[in-house]
């Protein structure tokens, strides 16, 4: 039995098949009509084969889904351009969204780049959120930190090379996608915000290089995550670099991505916290009268029915605001976060509730700060003749101590100035607690001082201040402060009306002046803003501290002395002179050029004349002169030697005869013949 097959061979397994697409009739064998004729239902002698012929373009079919646009590629054949963020042949395919601090927990993702991608960046992504601060990404490499996007106030904020920055002028925290572009092309940035561009500026040139990293939503450090607004809290999707894409879950279409290296607490989709997870405890009180008291969430009475329930695990609740993190004690919660005190600022003041039943007391203060200050009161508690100092006195830290009793009052200051604009860590313990007290800076134990080891005065309703001596000083102390901890309990940055639950804990300090609005987060003076440096210096800022990067011409704190250019040597054969502005090499002669680099060519521009060849000397040259000429440039002709001269030849004529030298014969005397 011979088998025909019209439009494919048997078993053809290659990729794609070799098969005929397009229209056959009238295909006879022994003038049997064997095309077209179809086959009974059920029969497998004709496989994706059908009547007629349609040559109507594919893409009237519309096989482009989600807005995908349908490119004829000839007939019967057609691709689809998808529309951000959809991907695959029809455009079927979604990029997986990436969902980012849910529940207000640590999370981020570190992609590696495995490229070069040079000058010209594009940074894109879909950004949802509510949150009107968060970090969303950094570009690094093993040095520095050459690109941060991050929210502030709902607006993108952009920073290049530590230095440059920009804002975008639209609100994204408004809960809907928003896809923002940021593009370095050579010397400019530009920020886009849903095909609107929101600003740009010039910028010194960035490199990106293999090796390079991509952090997304946060860094692995809290505090240097909080330096940005905390921990991005909301989804992110088709995350590109150029035309590469960052993807946190693979869609099944392949396409051409960056390694993911690490992934923490993030989950697919983007689905948001479960508001009414506590929705239990809303409910409206009436006081004892019956009427309705105005509360959003429920009042510290409502705790009391809690306390029989240790395992409540409230961080989970998300009840801090976004830019802290939340910290889990014995009896309920802290909101933790960097505060910026500045002289404009108002003076944080602090009151303890007296709610303890401690069998212990306070046996340890401790805090953190970043300043350049070398005088400033940091933290001062006072209740009565007791009190306690935590201030800085010539650049080091210095604790007053009072118990009370008089004679009895103490002072130690640490050895190491702290005065530098970094992070500077003080804490003061009890070691031995009838006298002995350590104060330690940054790990180092200091000193050990005797006195008497009292500070439970804090707990007794003691007023605490922050920044200052007391409401009626001016603010002294200008810089950052991490959380400041006093006997196990934290002073709090926020306002109760800044959280989403109120703390359950009944011990606790409360802040008690509402007018102070501190800026939360550790930031710096805006010390380059007035563009300091000079004649093109450059100015980096190093906290409440500006440093001039000056060119090679200028020097001085603010690049506004020239400088002497000529200690580098830049003349090679020359001697170097120092100039307004900059420097003039004199060259030695021979040589030429800038900085005398450039050997002269003598013979360029010689004077050898009628074919003479020119020989090239250190300092000068000379010219070899064809045949019959002669002179300095070979311009003179060369006239016949006189046999007389006896230069030629060694010629004399005899017996007193003398030579003539019009015709070189000898001129003989009276009495004498012959040639000579």
């Amino acid at each position: 039995i011979a088998h025909l097959f019209i439009g494919a061979g048997p078993g053809d397994k290659t990729e794609p098949p070799r098969v005929f697409l397009g229209c056959l009739r009238d295909v006879l064998v022994d003038s049997h009509l064997v095309v077209p004729v179809m086959s009974a239902e059920g029969s497998d002698t004709q496989v994706n084969v059908t009547m007629g012929c349609n040559d109507n373009d594919k893409c009237d079919d519309g096989p482009c889904q989600n807005r995908g646009r349908c490119v004829s590629q000839g007939w019967r054949s057609y691709m689809c351009e998808c529309h951000r963020p959809y991907e695959g042949g029809n455009c079927a395919e979604e990029y997986i969204t990436a969902r980012f601090g849910s529940k207000d927990l640590e999370s981020y993702a570190v992609f590696s780049i495995d490229d070069d991608p040079g000058e010209t960046l594009t940074v894109s992504l879909f950004v949802r959120t509510r949150q009107p601060r968060g970090l969303l990404l950094i570009l690094a490499n093993s040095t520095s930190q050459y690109l941060r996007l991050w929210l502030d106030q709902g607006r993108v904020k952009i920073q290049v090379n530590n230095f440059e920055t920009l804002l975008g002028q639209s609100v994204i925290s408004d809960g809907h996608f928003h896809l923002v572009t940021v593009k370095l092309d050579g010397p400019e940035v530009t920020l886009t915000q849903s095909a609107q561009v929101q600003s740009s500026r010039p910028i010194r040139h960035i490199w990106a290089h293999h090796g390079d990293r991509v952090f997304v939503g946060g860094l692995a450090d809290p505090r240097a995550s909080a330096t940005f607004g905390g921990y991005f809290k909301g989804c992110v999707q088709d995350l590109r670099v150029n035309n590469k894409r960052l993807q946190f879950y693979p869609i099944p279409s392949f396409v051409e991505s960056y390694k993911l290296e690490q992934l923490l607490t993030v989950s697919p989709g983007c689905s948001s916290d479960n508001a009414c997870a506590v929705s239990y405890w809303q409910y409206t009180p009436f006081d004892r009268q019956g009427r309705t008291v105005n509360s959003r969430w429920i009042d510290l009475s409502f705790f009391s029915l809690l306390k029989r329930c240790e395992e409540v695990k409230w961080c989970e609740l998300s009840p801090c605001p976004a830019s802290t993190v939340c910290q889990q004690t014995s009896r309920g919660f802290e909101c933790l976060s960097n505060v910026t005190v500045r002289p404009e600022s108002a003076i944080l003041h602090y009151r303890n509730n007296r709610n303890n039943n401690r069998t212990v007391g306070v046996t340890s203060v401790s805090l953190g700060f970043r300043t350049r200050q070398t005088v400033a009161t940091i933290l001062h508690a006072q209740r009565g003749s007791k009190y306690i100092t935590v201030s800085l006195r010539d650049s080091r830290v210095v604790v007053e101590h009072s118990a009370g009793v008089e004679h009895d009052n103490s002072s130690v200051q640490s050895e190491r100035p702290v005065s530098d604009g970094e992070w500077h860590s003080v804490s003061l313990g009890v070691h031995d607690r009838a006298s002995k007290w350590i104060i330690n800076v940054d790990g180092n134990t200091e000193e050990i001082f005797i006195g008497v080891a009292d500070l439970d005065f804090l707990l007794e309703g003691t007023d605490i201040f922050i920044g200052g001596l007391s409401l009626d000083s001016p603010v002294s102390f200008s810089g950052c402060l991490a959380p400041v901890e006093i006997g196990g309990l934290l002073l709090p940055f926020h306002l109760d009306t800044d959280l989403k639950l109120l703390r359950p804990q009944e011990e606790q300090f409360s802040q008690l002046n509402v007018n102070a609005h501190p800026h939360y987060g550790c930031w710096g003076a805006s010390v380059c803003a007035s563009n300091p440096c000079q004649n093109q210096g450059l100015c980096e800022d190093l906290f409440d501290l500006h440093h001039c990067n000056c060119p090679s011409t200028w020097s001085g704190s603010l690049c506004q002395e020239p400088s002497d250019p000529c200690v580098a040597k830049p003349c090679v054969y020359g001697n170097c002179r120092n100039t307004p502005g900059g420097y003039r090499c004199e060259c030695e002669q021979g040589f030429t050029g800038a900085q005398c680099e450039m050997e002269v060519d003598l013979c360029v521009n010689s004077n050898c004349s009628n074919g003479a060849t020119c020989l090239k000397g250190v300092q000068n040259y000379s010219c070899l002169c064809p045949q019959n000429l002669t002179g300095q440039y070979c311009n003179l002709p060369l006239l016949p030697v006189s046999k007389c001269s006896g230069t030629r030849w060694n010629f004399s004529c005899f017996n007193g005869g003398n030579c003539s030298v019009v015709d070189d014969n000898c001129l003989c005397l009276p009495g004498f013949s012959g040639q000579w």
